[in-house]
């Protein structure tokens, strides 16, 4: 078989076609990603060239905000442009100040989306398109509902306005949906995009955050607007939440879903064989393997050989899956485990060594 660019095979895995090997794109923790560099001998910007993940994306939304600040130390912060107050609280950045925790109902309904600064968070977008046309590429406008709402108005104030005061819950998720809808139909028209991203979390380890029929009613007439948007314009959407929420992806397939990320094992409902044989024919999948045991813990056989085990049940019927970890790698996973997971995908350690010598060729 011919060997395929990034976006070729990202494009026939997610169409259920033959590909010369599974699409892959891995998130890291920072201390991961800078102990990948530093083993690779290249930027911490070029691990992912290096190891040959296919998708790259970026940002517009306040995933930026939380992620796509870096400071140098603990205590070091800094205001979004949506009022949340953040802080450097070892690797990643926690809220310290929800902006409207105890607004009142008047000052929610006046409070304003930062549409002043949708160029800037548009223009994260530009960076990626240097590339050319191989990558596959996607803009994330996550987070897009519920995960919105509590950065501005903290966890329980939100879960307290869903329950007992939804005309609060319904003013705060009518905002949300329109600057996603802005972000997303903006990003749509002006970027050559591969896919939409959204989601916002809404699974715990057990069940879900709030009771199926909440999310049905409160959530699912907002999220369907949003998805509607890609599909309007013949994209793939993409949705991410952690965490158990096998009760509603029969809604996430109905609304126009594409694909499923993270796939978190450990939760109930949530194993990805049983999840692929149940939905994998309307359905992608993205995510799967262990964060929590195997990756950190696992032998370099260990790892292979379930990651062998996870690409198998997962693309029997062809394809729709794409290889990526259950949650961001983290910094304790020794570095030949990492290299397993590849192998297992069709990315042997001297492929992956090639390129990061290529990278280095190029910077020189």
């Amino acid at each position: 078989m011919r060997r395929m660019n990034s976006k070729e095979r990202v494009k026939a895995a997610l169409a259920r076609e033959a590909v010369d090997r599974v699409p892959i794109w891995m998130w890291y923790h920072p201390e991961t990603v800078r102990g990948l560099a530093a083993f690779l001998e290249v930027p911490e910007d070029r691990v992912a060239d290096a190891l040959g993940d296919d998708i790259r994306q970026r940002w517009v939304g306040n995933n930026y905000a939380m992620e796509g600040i870096v400071h140098e130390r603990d205590g070091e912060g800094h205001v979004d442009d949506w009022g949340i107050e953040w802080v450097k609280d070892g690797p990643f950045n926690q809220i310290r100040r929800y902006p409207l925790a105890e607004a009142s109902e008047a000052e929610i309904a006046a409070y304003v989306y930062p549409y002043e600064r949708a160029e800037a968070l548009l223009g994260q977008m530009e960076a990626e398109l240097a590339e050319g046309d191989a990558r596959f590429l996607g803009c994330d406008v996550s987070p897009c509902l519920f995960e919105m709402i509590c950065r501005l108005r903290g966890m329980e104030e939100t879960a307290l306005d869903l329950a007992a005061r939804p005309r609060i819950a319904e003013t705060m998720l009518q905002a949300a949906e329109r600057f996603s809808v802005y972000l997303a139909e903006t990003a749509c028209e002006r970027y050559p995009i591969d896919w939409l991203w959204t989601g916002d979390d809404v699974g715990g380890q057990e069940a879900m955050v709030m009771s199926p029929r909440c999310w049905r009613e409160m959530i699912a007439p907002h999220l369907a607007r949003i998805v509607a948007v890609g599909k309007g314009q013949g994209l793939p959407v993409a949705y991410h939440s952690c965490g158990a929420i096998r009760a509603i992806i029969p809604d996430l397939i109905a609304m126009g879903i594409d694909v499923l990320n993270p796939i978190q094992s450990n939760c109930p409902g949530m194993a990805a064989g049983e999840l692929a044989r149940e939905f994998g024919s309307e359905l992608a999948f993205m995510g799967g393997v262990d964060t929590h045991e195997l990756l950190p813990r696992g032998s370099r056989a260990d790892v292979y050989d379930a990651t062998r085990r996870l690409i198998d049940v997962m693309t029997q019927h062809g394809g729709g899956y794409i290889l990526a970890a259950s949650h961001a790698v983290p910094p304790e996973t020794p570095m030949e485990n990492i290299l397993a997971m590849y192998e297992a995908a069709g990315e042997p350690r001297e492929a992956i060594m090639d390129r990061a010598a290529a990278v280095r060729r190029a910077l020189a």
